[in-house]
């Protein structure tokens, strides 16, 4: 019988963790949102998110810009909130309409990157210096542990579409000892290179992706993925059929996002303290 992995529970207990931890502060940490455009699933996640740090504690602003606004305009708000003492943590929410992400993130203070997407961060986490690591990667890992089957030794395999996402979590598995590896979506003989892994990360953005033959008897399952399947209902990108050879698996929803919730309160704290230290 497969044991579902339930995120919600388990981001209830890092949420509750974090108001503790702000609770004992001389002073609440800061965060700041960006937001560009109308696109509704980026206003839902970025109330998601306003929500939960307002439960904590976390002092919120919130800057909305239209989808056609400059470069120079997010990149002069950003520098702005850069030399803030007040402000800990900033998000851009991707994705951006058209203006540069890259060029965008690369601009926020290392320190202050709780989204962990900045370049620096990423090259500190390769070489194992303290950095802010992206929530998701955290939240993943989290549901896996959930399982408390022992990591060490395990073949793992990230099904994805892009070798960014998938490296802050090759750096967090090869700490637990875990032999993981990134797969393109594309990759040819694909089900057959699945069938050889303990634990399965899908994140492709497609519905039904992963099916029942790309899958061995009692792998661990983390669906990444948030689609609206022909009924507009949020569905992940593994197969119902999964069920049946998974021993463990995560839902969509209440599976990876609440946890990605979790850990980015997690991380203005983090940013907090590692800005107190400099």
């Amino acid at each position: 019988m497969v044991e579902i992995l339930k995120g919600k529970i388990l981001a209830a207990e890092i949420r509750a963790k974090a108001k503790k931890i702000i609770e004992k502060l001389p002073n609440p940490p800061g965060m700041a949102v960006i937001l560009v455009g109308n696109d509704p699933a980026s206003h839902l996640y970025v109330h998601l998110k306003e929500q939960a740090a307002r439960e904590v504690g976390i002092f919120i602003e919130k800057f909305i810009f239209p989808a056609d606004v400059s470069e120079q305009t997010l990149l002069q708000k950003i520098k702005e909130l850069n030399s803030r003492p007040d402000m800990h943590g900033i998000l851009v929410q991707l994705p951006l309409p058209h203006q540069d992400e890259d060029k965008i993130i690369a601009s926020i203070d290392p320190k202050k990157d709780i989204d962990g997407f900045h370049p620096i961060n990423r090259q500190k986490m390769a070489s194992g210096e303290e950095a802010l690591i992206p929530p998701v990667a955290l939240g993943i890992l989290e549901l896996i542990k959930a399982s408390n089957q022992p990591l060490k030794g395990k073949r793992a395999i990230i099904i994805g579409n892009s070798k960014v996402f998938a490296e802050p979590l090759l750096f967090l598995f090869q700490k637990y000892g875990t032999n993981a590896q990134y797969i393109n979506k594309n990759t040819g003989g694909l089900a057959a290179i699945a069938r050889t892994a303990d634990i399965v990360i899908v994140a492709v953005g497609e519905p039904d992706f992963l099916k029942e033959d790309m899958v061995k008897e009692g792998a661990i399952v983390i669906d990444v993925g948030t689609n609206k399947n022909k009924n507009n209902k949020t569905v992940g990108d593994v197969a119902k059929k999964v069920k049946n050879k998974a021993a463990f698996i995560s839902p969509v929803p209440g599976g990876v996002g609440p946890l990605t919730v979790a850990y980015l309160l997690m991380n203005v704290i983090s940013a907090a303290k590692i800005q107190e230290k400099s």
